[in-house]
């Protein structure tokens, strides 16, 4: 009885830990998922849909500016690839904020080096959720964010 128990036990403890892991991964794969959209619009010229990824730019005119600014000067065809990836919030179990740096390039395109603000709600059991709230223009490719 006592090993079926301890049995039942390490496997309620193995579940739980996947579980948590997974929503943890979830996260990590949603910032980066909503990153790469917003360069991806940003490549194709299309201010409509960088200002919808970007949670509440409309209602500031800096946001607005940059995004068009992007826009423009960062049209160009290809596939965005991530070159490097430092995100601030990576690896959050529960609520935090924070800028990401990235590093990207198109075929047609050296590397460009951008901040994304993110922020995450949420935590590993409830669920987590990202939402992008700012792009900035290109910055120096060794400079952070």
């Amino acid at each position: 009885m006592r090993r079926l128990v301890a049995i039942v036990v390490t496997a309620a403890v193995f579940v739980a830990i996947a579980v948590v892991l997974a929503r943890w991964l979830s996260a990590e794969n949603a910032e980066r998922d909503r990153v790469v959209d917003l360069l991806q619009a940003q490549t194709r010229g299309d201010e409509r849909a960088m200002l919808d990824l970007i949670d509440g730019c409309l209602a500031r005119p800096a946001c607005v500016g940059v995004v068009r600014a992007n826009a423009r000067n960062l049209r160009g065809p290809g596939k965005v690839e991530i070159v490097a990836y430092d995100s601030e919030t990576s690896h959050a179990l529960g609520a935090a904020r924070g800028p990401t740096r990235v590093v990207w390039r198109t075929p047609d395109r050296l590397p460009t080096v951008q901040c994304v603000e993110v922020r995450r709600t949420g935590n590993v059991l409830s669920g987590p959720s990202v939402t992008v709230t700012g792009l900035s223009e290109p910055i120096d490719r060794e400079a952070a964010c």
